[in-house]
Formats: structure tokens, sequence, C-alpha cells
């Protein structure tokens, strides 16, 4: 087959890298921007973090802040929206590489509970915050939510068909389940008494005998 040379000039290569430098700083501050909304909603709250706030922590004056966001309730969204894709998102992957209920439930608590201890910022402001979310933004994120408790009961009705879990109600151990890691963000810090990975490994445990796991399991 016939290949087609594209001629690239030195000011059009030029162009391109320029252009490529510009979206790689705008994407750059909106990350700033989140990640200082984040915290100031974190330490204040959402209602009494201003506009003029976040700009002042990244070193942005007025106007020029809506440049690059549009609303004080599109930075809520993003950080709310975004931490739910990324938890469904980890699901996933958990479960994608494990085989049958007892495992999968197991695995996917274990990605649960890490995601919270290395994000408990946006775990708090995810739990408080929910209040403050308007619509459509309100909607969605609860949509997911409702998707991702779904996941975890989808894995405990799985086990209870194949004799493997013994429970009262499925979807009374997902939401214990999701509580164990809203609950790790609020406690773990990086230099406590236990490590990562092992509170990952316990709470693992802690899940599947929520689930009422046989020991044959």
């Amino acid at each position: 087959m016939k290949r087609t040379m594209v001629h690239v000039t030195a000011a059009e290569a030029v162009g391109y890298r320029v252009l490529v430098l510009k979206v790689e700083v705008r994407v750059s501050r909106a990350n700033d921007i989140r990640a200082a909304a984040l915290e100031l909603f974190t330490r204040l709250g959402y209602e009494a973090t201003t506009m003029a706030d976040i700009g002042r922590a990244v070193g942005i004056r007025g106007p020029s802040l809506y440049k690059h966001i549009a609303s004080k309730q599109d930075l809520l969204a993003q950080i709310m929206i975004g931490t739910m894709e990324d938890l469904l998102a980890a699901h996933r992957a958990a479960i994608a590489s494990s085989d049958g209920p007892v495992s999968r439930l197991r695995r996917a608590t274990e990605a649960h509970v890490r995601y919270h201890a290395r994000h408990r910022l946006e775990a708090f402001v995810g739990n408080r915050e929910i209040r403050s979310l308007v619509e459509p933004h309100r909607s969605r994120v609860l949509a997911l939510r409702a998707h991702y408790e779904a996941g975890f009961r989808a894995i405990v009705d799985a086990g209870v068909a194949e004799g493997r879990f013994k429970v009262a109600s499925a979807r009374l151990v997902s939401y214990a389940v999701l509580d164990l890691g809203m609950g790790v963000a609020a406690w773990y810090r990086e230099d406590g008494e236990l490590a990562e990975d092992a509170i990952v490994w316990q709470y693992g445990d802690f899940a599947l005998r929520l689930a009422g796991a046989s020991s044959e399991s």
C-alpha cells in the first residue's frame, strides 16, 4: 500500500506546539482551581466559600477566574461527579480481575476503602455538600451513587444465589460496606499507626463478615 507523506513546515510545527502548550496550561490551571475549591469547600463549606476566595488561592483576580470556570456550582459539580466516576472506574477494575462473588466483594471493598483513604477531601465534600448541588447536577450525582451501590448489591446477591453469602438484606450489606470507606476518610492519616495496605485488607475481611461469608468460601 502506498503511503502518503505529509509535509509540515517549520512555522506549522511551531504553531502546533504553541497550541499544545496553551491547552496544557489551561488544563493545569483548571486542575489548580478545582484543587483550591476542594480545599476551601472542605475547610469553609460550600456556602461560605466565595469565588474571590478561590481566585486568591490560585492567584487569579476577579473576572479572570470566569475564563476558566463558569460558576462555583460548576466547580462543586465537577468535584462530586469526578469523584463518583473515579469510584465507578475503580470498582469495575477491581471486579474485572476477580473470580467469584467472595473475591469480587473483597476486591471491590478494598478499592472503595483505598480510594477513600487517598481522597479524604473528596469524600468529605461529597458527603456533606450533596445538599448544595442544584439540578441537573444533583440528580446526576445521585444516579451515579445509586449505580455504585447497585454494583456492591449485585455482588452480594450473586453470593447469596451461589450459597457463599447469607444475609437478611443485600441492600443493607451494600450500604454498610459503603459506610466502611466513608468512615476511613474521616480518621485515616498517612502517618498514623496503621498502614494503608493493612487497613484495606482488614476492611475486606469486614465486608465478607457483613455478607455472612461461609468459612468454606
